[in-house]
């Protein structure tokens, strides 16, 4: 299963973080096949929470790209909606994360993400399409390791 989390905090050409969440699942469409996607759900901004909330969501993609040339069309899709990279945690117009590639253990791109485990707004929309999903090398289900968070602060959208 491959995993890609989405998130964004800031407008970008006057389309709000909904839109630009939405819209960049379907532009990875275009380049991937989208096998499911979550609902929205909208998080306080970490570190700093009086940056504006984010928007999440999970999609389950399949393709035939290795997962650095995945890596490298994600930061391509990123840069067309906006996203500047600089300080670290800043607020961002979209923030795309290769969360796992099948039962691929990597450094380089990290896989699976290394702290998808402790964030509710990705394990919140990744138990809606994939509750019963493991990382590789086994361990607790998506669904265990959200049930297993001190705190959720995530919530969904509509």
């Amino acid at each position: 299963m491959i995993l890609i989390a989405a998130g964004s905090n800031l407008p970008f050409c006057g389309v709000d973080s909904q839109q630009l969440v939405l819209h960049s699942i379907l532009a990875v469409g275009q380049l991937t096949e989208l096998v499911a996607k979550s609902p929205l759900y909208s998080s306080p901004a970490w570190p700093d929470p009086t940056d504006p909330p984010f928007v999440n969501a999970v999609a389950q993609i399949s393709t035939v790209m290795e997962p650095a040339a995945l890596l490298a069309a994600l930061h391509a899709v990123e840069a067309a909606f906006g996203r500047q990279r600089g300080q670290k945690n800043a607020p961002r117009t979209l923030d795309l994360d290769l969360l796992a590639y099948g039962n691929i253990r990597s450094d380089r791109p990290a896989l699976p993400h290394p702290r998808f485990s402790s964030r509710d707004f990705v394990l919140a929309p990744l138990c809606d399409i994939a509750p019963d999903w493991r990382p590789p090398g086994g361990g607790r289900t998506a669904a265990e390791l959200l049930q297993a968070l001190p705190v959720r602060a995530a919530r969904r959208i509509g």
